[in-house]
Parts: structure tokens; C-alpha cells; sequence
């Protein structure tokens, strides 16, 4: 096993860069391409996130693969080598295998225990396999990998180590002065988006106790779907959806908004957000009532600096140290009801092990999946801004932006009564969260998992000199059964497959010992040189083992079988019985 992974993530490179070098649907396939096409690698995968970009690759040389893998990332990403190089990281064989696996699990994630990650894990191997980028060796990793965060979610109580990206969002914009429940309840929110984080936002707030939820997606069709599970959910939400142009209107009337797309740009600008502030009522009332009222939407909220703020927008399309220019995608030509009718959720499924209480996980999932599939991602551009957030002034409008690169100008923190939460300022607070007792458990795991799968390919690969070593037994005593036949004409037909099936039994006996030892021998570390070892003894021509490896690395069935065969004339021996 040669296995390298070279990455990025919001452990070893600040959020500013992450978002430059995020890749869109388009990139990562021609990523995966030209991996495969260069010299070192054989294989690849790349698990891109809101907080990681890495390319999982199998190579043969270990630094003319790093330096390939760095430069293509770089290529790709559109972040110049020399920058990018700071922040990258590299892990080999084992060390390769306990990152992917501790990914899994979700210690290596921003909010520690969260789930999300087994999804893009999921999305990550289904891209290699429909790609045909992903052979045994990242076919084997990746599903092993799914497997052990699945136990570790099953086994130990990591979950309560942390929550998903968006339930500890909400938590940041309560400041930690009330429950989400508390917070949320009665309020009118508005999801920009209707992918999968989208999708998990909208049923948080559902189930949080929200009035009413928005959705706005660029292609309405999706949000018009989630809305329909929304309501569907049995949380009783009232759920409806709007454009992308009614954005606007509808940030003038809710309390808070969640926004996670895949737009070019900022989807929000400082000067949306300042002059929504300004026009709309006091949280929670209606426009109506709103205008009945005398009193100022948010106390101490100054007209003239909001009047500035907009001026200097208007000026210059953005506020001063607003990150680039908004582009909204205009939706992508489809057919009448196209979307509607591709989206696999038909209708809510019952109601039963809901991540969710109340809204149905599969349909979000499915649901989720689906409208990512069809929002995929441009290329970003760099965006500045450190926010802090200014407690205990009246919030008249919370903002999460859960997207990479951010969809909301990180300029808006400086409006009086606006409060934002993004990926970088959940980095910020979940880097001093208090880890569960649980989490030591799931080291555990993932190391036991770690070196089972290393024992399991150290095996496999001696496995193709073994059903090498096997063929060519079968070889020779076809050739003397043959041989025998010349002699011994007056044979009949149970007399010679009597004198065939003791030969065979002889050699199988004799073959026992050292193929079920060099298995065992070879899964152990350092265990790779007994498959030379044993080419070299029993002069096994190279081409025959390689071409074996072949077959079994492309699942041919002729290799499949003669493995299982050789793996079960070992079992038959151990269990007393001849082959």
C-alpha cells in the first residue's frame, strides 16, 4: 500500500485561503483526471468541504508524488504553489489511513462528533467510482471509512462531543444567552439555499420552533420541494417559497437568515443587509404592524451611518473591506417541472429514525443530495474580513453563512443590529469547545481500525503470488496426470480420478503450511518482502503474479475465483478435510 493524501483544512490554513482554493464540481472531476493521468498516481479520490480540500492518491513514489499532488491541488484551486504550499499537509500509508479514518469519525471535523462528514466521504467515493478513478486500494479505504464512523457513532456517545455545523451555528448567534428553543421560537426565518447543509438548516429551525421559514433558491423548483417537506414535517411550520429576486423583500420582515449556495459571489451585500435594517419593523412584527409603530426598528440603530454605509456600497459596489462583488447565477435552463420531477422524495416517508424530530432524515438527505447535484459549485474568489461581534446590543436581524467561500459580506458585522456567524468565526468558537470523555473511545477505534485495514491489505497483497503459486501446482499435476495416462492406458475412469484426486491432495497438503504462514507473516508490519520471498523460491515468473493482480484489482471473475480457491483449500486444511 502506497497511499498519500495531501490537504488543506480549517486545522492548517486560515479560512481566507480555504475559500480561495475551494473547488467547484467542474474542477474536482478534472482534478481527478489529471491525477490519474500523472505519473506517480494510479488511483485517486479528493474530499472536498466546506473546511478541507484533499486528494486521496495511490502512488508509487512518495516524493514525486507529494510534489505532484501539491502542484495539481494548486492548479486547480487557482491558489499559486508558493502560497498555497504553508498550509498543506501530508500523511503516508498508516498515518494516511488514521487521518481519513479520524475524518470519519469526526474528530478532525470543526465541530467534533458532527456526522456530516460520513455524507461527503459517501459523495467523495461515488465520484471516483462513476469517474473510474477510484480502484481497490480508495474503493476498500473509503468504505472501510464509512464503516468505522458508523461504529463510532453506534459505539460510543460522540455525538453529545458535538453537534452539526448548523445546530452549533444557531447556538453562536444566541450568544450562549438562551436555548436555541428559547431563541428561535416564534421567529421567521429565511434559508437561502436548498442543498444538503440548506436542507439540515431549515429543518433545525423547524424543529427549533421557528413561525415561519423562507426558502430562496436560484432554481425555485428545489425550494419549492423542501418547502414541501417542510410542511409535511409535522413540526407545523409554516413553509413557503420565493426567488432569489425576492430576496430583498423578504429580509425587511424576518428575524433570521441562513445561507449556504454555491453562488460565484456574495449572494448578500453590506448594502442588502444595511438597507433592509433600516426599512424593516422591529423583530417578530409584521410589515404592517411594523409601520403602525413609532418606534425605531432597533434602539441606538443611527440612521446617518446606515445612509453611509449604503452611500459607500453604492459607490463602490461593495463596503470598504467587503470581500468581492455579488453574482447571483441566473437559474439554468430546464424543463417544465424537470427539477420537481427528478427529486427522489415523492413524498415524506413515515415517520421513523429521523435525525430530526419530526422531519423525516432520509427525504432531507435525498432531498439534499439532489438539489446539490444540481447547484454545482463556480470557482471562488478571495474575500477578506475578521468579524467581531458586538454582545448585548439588540440583534434585529442574525445572520449564519454556512457557505465556502461565504455568501455573506463579513463588512455587515459593523451594521448596529445585525449579528453574523460564518465559517470562520465558528472555527473560532469551536477551537475552545470542551471535548467529550467519548472522544478517547473513538481514538481507540479508529486505531484497532487502522491496523486491522493495514493487516488486510498487507494479506491481499501476497495474495496474487499465492493463487500464482497455486496455478502453477495445478499446473504440474495436470502435466503428471497426463503423463500417467500414457503409461497406465488400461486406467478406467475411477481409477484415474482416484490416482488425479490423491495427487492434487498431496500437493495441496504440502502447500498448506507455508501459503496459510506467509499470510499470516505478511499481514504482520513489515511483512511485505515474504511475497518476493516467495516468488523467489518456488521461481514464480513475475508476469503471471502481476497479471493476476490485475485481474483481481478489475474484479475479473477468473481471479476472484482462483483467490476464493486457494483461500478455501487453506480453510479446508485447517478444518481437517482434503481439498
Amino acid at each position: 500500500m502506497s497511499l498519500l493524501v495531501v490537504g488543506l483544512s480549517h486545522r492548517s490554513a486560515p479560512v481566507s485561503v480555504l475559500e480561495r482554493a475551494a473547488l467547484s464540481a467542474d474542477a474536482k472531476v478534472k482534478l481527478l483526471h489529471d491525477t490519474v493521468a500523472a505519473e506517480p498516481a494510479t488511483e485517486a479520490a479528493v474530499l472536498a468541504t466546506c473546511n478541507r480540500i484533499e486528494l486521496y492518491a495511490d502512488v508509487d513514489k512518495f516524493h514525486a508524488g507529494v510534489a505532484e499532488l501539491s502542484t495539481l491541488l494548486a492548479q486547480h484551486s487557482g491558489v499559486a504553489l508558493e502560497e498555497l504550499t504553508p498550509y498543506l499537509y501530508v500523511h503516508y500509508e498508516d498515518r494516511a489511513v488514521h487521518h481519513l479514518f479520524s475524518v470519519a469519525c469526526g474528530l478532525d471535523s470543526m465541530v467534533v462528533g458532527e456526522g456530516q462528514i460520513l455524507g461527503q466521504i459517501k459523495d467523495a467515493l461515488a465520484l471516483g467510482q462513476e469517474l473510474h478513478t477510484a480502484g481497490r486500494l480508495i474503493n476498500d479505504l473509503f468504505q472501510q471509512a464509512l464503516r468505522v464512523g458508523k461504529r463510532a457513532h453506534s459505539e460510543t456517545g460522540i455525538d453529545r462531543a458535538g453537534q452539526s455545523l448548523v445546530t452549533f451555528g444557531l447556538e453562536q448567534l444566541t450568544a450562549g444567552r438562551e436555548t436555541v428553543e428559547a431563541w428561535a421560537a416564534g421567529k421567521r426565518a429565511l434559508v437561502i439555499g436548498a442543498g444538503s447543509m440548506s436542507s439540515l438548516a431549515a429543518a433545525t429551525l423547524a424543529r427549533a420552533g421557528v413561525a415561519e421559514i423562507v426558502v430562496a433558491n436560484r432554481t425555485v423548483e428545489r425550494a419549492d420541494r423542501l418547502v414541501e417537506i417542510l410542511v409535511a414535517s409535522g413540526t407545523g411550520v409554516a413553509a413557503r417559497a420565493v426567488p432569489m429576486a425576492g430576496v430583498a423583500g423578504e429580509l425587511t420582515r424576518v428575524d433570521v437568515v441562513v445561507s449556504c449556495t454555491g453562488a460565484t459571489g456574495l449572494v448578500l451585500t453590506g448594502e442588502d443587509i444595511a438597507t433592509a435594517v433600516a426599512d424593516g419593523g422591529p423583530a417578530g412584527l409584521l410589515p404592517e404592524q411594523a409601520t403602525a409603530t413609532a418606534e425605531p426598528a432597533v434602539a441606538g440603530l443611527d440612521p446617518e451611518v446606515v445612509a453611509r454605509l449604503a452611500a459607500v456600497a453604492a459607490a463602490g459596489g461593495r463596503l470598504a473591506d467587503a470581500g468581492g462583488a455579488r453574482t447571483i447565477t441566473a437559474a439554468g435552463a430546464t424543463g417544465p417541472g424537470t427539477d420537481r420531477d427528478g427529486c427522489p422524495v415523492d413524498a415524506p416517508a413515515p415517520a421513523g429514525r429521523a435525525a430530526l424530530t419530526g422531519v423525516d432524515a432520509n427525504a432531507l438527505e435525498l432531498h439534499g443530495t439532489w438539489a446539490d447535484q444540481g447547484e454545482a459549485a463556480a470557482q471562488r474568489q478571495p474575500r477578506r474580513g475578521t468579524r467581531s461581534h458586538a454582545d448585548g446590543a439588540p440583534v434585529r436581524l442574525a445572520l449564519l453563512d454556512l457557505a465556502m467561500p461565504r455568501d455573506i459580506d463579513a463588512a455587515v458585522h459593523r451594521i448596529p443590529g445585525v449579528r453574523l456567524v460564518d465559517i470562520e468565526s465558528l472555527a473560532e468558537a469551536a477551537a475552545d469547545a470542551p471535548m467529550a470523555a467519548d472522544v478517547d473511545a473513538v481514538r481507540g477505534i479508529v486505531a484497532d481500525e487502522v491496523a486491522a485495514f493495514g493487516a488486510a491489505q498487507r494479506a491481499a497483497h501476497i495474495t496474487p503470488t499465492v493463487v500464482a503459486l497455486r496455478a502453477m501446482a495445478a499446473e504440474v499435476v495436470a502435466m503428471e496426470v497426463a503423463r500417467l495416462d500414457g503409461r497406465l492406458p488400461e486406467l478406467d475412469e475411477r481409477q484415474r480420478a482416484e490416482v488425479t484426486q490423491t495427487v492434487r491432495r498431496v500437493v495441496d497438503k504440502l502447500l498448506h503450511a507455508p501459503t496459510v504462514r506467509v499470510k499470516q507473516l505478511a499481514s504482520e508490519p513489515g511483512g511485505a518482502g515474504y511475497a518476493e520471498a516467495l516468488r523467489e523460491l518456488f521461481d514464480l515468473d513475475p508476469q503471471t503474479v502481476a497479471s493476476v493482480s490485475r485481474a483481481d484489482a478489475a474484479g475479473t471473475p477468473g481471479a476472484t475465483a482462483a483467490a476464493g480457491a486457494a483461500g478455501t483449500a487453506d480453510q479446508n486444511h485447517d478444518s481437517g478435510r482434503a481439498s
